[in-house]
């Protein structure tokens, strides 16, 4: 996230290097794991009891009787199916009160056809377990999130997408993929094939069946050489438009907003990987040239801190975001989000995301500073995000070419700070709305059902086709029973 001579600009010993090592002492590892019989997710605020956890069989063929055999014994038992596997979303989006839960996990076997350039892959291997199989042999991930902790499955079931300009979220990179249905049966689904199943099983939340293996094109292992621009927020819709929408040249970008109180949300860097002529195709080494610890005492410093914010945002601008000289596409997506995830028992970290047209993102981006600030919420990155329309899934939040504001809060981890979190959410809901935008659906399910009919018009037909394909709601999970049976988790 910072370049690699962060110490020159805390070479003032003084108050910068307090700062860190105050950082480092108070940085808690206490978070318990979640008491027996219940399951949570990344965000420590969903433990729920079930009724039973069932790992995933390895072996293809193993994995898809005794998987068959799980589905008729949660619709004969009236116990419903939650599927999970890295658990990196928020609001229960894999679990669901008193049913079974399935992890992936074990099933992560991995296949490349270097002529067609098509990885076969599990739905439980992880981003990072990928890269490293594709690394070696000059390939990269086409489209993915910015970290690698999740899994390929959790990415397709929320339609992830990252630092890839110029393409649509990851569903456009899915050549097909075999879906295990609630009556027992595997398909295989693609544009051509079981067409409907395709565009509602990607971003489908797990809700249409078990999403065993998948096609993804691939692409070459890029080099990139980074050009970064320091501008006031105002003006960074017009220059993702100039340097980045449809220019050739362009592998990767994003941009960030300041959350230093000088200048809140008003200053930002936008950062453009270009591509090195001659320098694809090629392995190269996945670590991190920064000393992690620096780095996520840095990151971590800024909870509660405006002079931890500060000397945040001090460092990114003057020394560059990660990797600020010569890069492979590779080592940008290698990043773990363990590097700087919240581990304490008394708060969390909260993600929220909005996307919005490039047309309407300085008015959002005004309407957060405002509510942001009358909240008092504890912003710590905003990162900016190019994405093209979506053409491929049911429940598309990229109907047209957007602006994607990711945003990491820290909250008590409590009842008192998750209901302020929920008063916010809202009204940042709202304003997305407005500039003719919406929310993105893996987060804490806050938002209200007037607000998501708004946000995504095709939400109850996309409900009325799940009762379709599976009309004894054998899968099920909190998101499904907060926004289509009304129910609160």
């Amino acid at each position: 996230m910072f370049g690699l001579p962060v110490l020159l600009v805390l070479a003032p010993i003084g108050r910068p290097m307090w700062h860190l090592l105050r950082a480092v002492v108070t940085d808690r590892r206490d978070r318990p794991a979640p008491p027996p019989g219940t399951i949570d997710d990344a965000s420590g605020l969903n433990a729920t009891p079930v009724a039973e956890i069932v790992e995933c069989p390895a072996d293809a063929a193993t994995a898809e009787r005794e998987l068959a055999a799980l589905v008729e014994r949660a619709r004969t038992s009236g116990r419903p199916i939650s599927i999970g596997g890295a658990r990196h979303s928020m609001g229960g989006q894999t679990i669901q009160a008193g049913g079974i839960t399935l992890n992936m996990r074990p099933f992560r076997a991995m296949d490349l056809d270097e002529a067609q350039d098509l990885l076969h892959v599990g739905s439980g291997a992880l981003w990072s377990e990928v890269l490293a199989y594709l690394n070696s042999r000059g390939r990269s991930v086409a489209i993915m999130q910015s970290n690698s902790s999740f899994t390929v499955g959790g990415s397709l079931s929320v339609n992830c997408h990252g630092w890839q300009p110029n393409r649509p979220p990851i569903a456009s990179s899915v050549e097909s993929f075999r879906l295990l249905l609630a009556d027992g049966r595997t398909v295989r689904c693609s544009r051509g094939e079981n067409r409907e199943l395709f565009s509602l099983a990607l971003g489908g939340y797990g809700l249409f069946g078990i999403l065993l293996d998948v096609d993804l094109r691939v692409v070459p292992n890029e080099e990139y050489r980074l050009e970064r621009l320091v501008l006031p927020t105002a003006e960074l819709a017009p220059a993702f438009r100039r340097q980045v929408s449809g220019a050739a040249g362009v592998g990767m970008a994003y941009g960030r907003l300041a959350v230093a109180p000088a200048r809140f949300l008003r200053e930002s860097i936008l950062n453009v990987y270009q591509r090195v002529p001659g320098g694809e195709g090629k392995p190269s080494t996945l670590e991190f040239p920064e000393a992690a610890p620096l780095t996520r005492a840095i990151f971590r410093g800024q909870v509660g801190s405006d002079y931890g914010k500060e000397l945040r945002w001090s460092a990114e601008k003057r020394l560059g975001g990660l990797f600020s000289g010569s890069v492979h596409r590779n080592q940008l997506l290698a990043e773990p989000a363990a590097v700087f995830e919240n581990r304490a028992a008394a708060s969390t970290d909260v993600l929220h995301e909005y996307f919005v047209p490039l047309d309407g993102f300085a008015a959002f981006a005004d309407s957060l500073s405002r509510v942001v600030s009358q909240h008092h919420g504890d912003l710590l990155n905003v990162t900016v995000r190019h994405v093209l329309r979506d053409d491929d899934t049911f429940l598309r939040y990229a109907d047209q070419e957007m602006l994607a504001l990711v945003l990491l809060f820290n909250q008590p981890r409590s009842r008192l700070g998750d209901e302020g979190m929920q008063a916010m959410t809202r009204d940042l809901v709202d304003a997305a709305l407005r500039a003719g935008g919406r929310h993105y659906l893996p987060y804490r399910l806050h938002a209200t059902p007037q607000q998501m009919a708004a946000a995504y018009p095709q939400l109850q037909r996309f409900f009325d086709l799940k009762r379709r394909y599976d009309p004894e709601q054998v899968f099920q999970n909190a998101f499904y029973a907060r926004y289509a049976e009304g129910r609160t988790h």
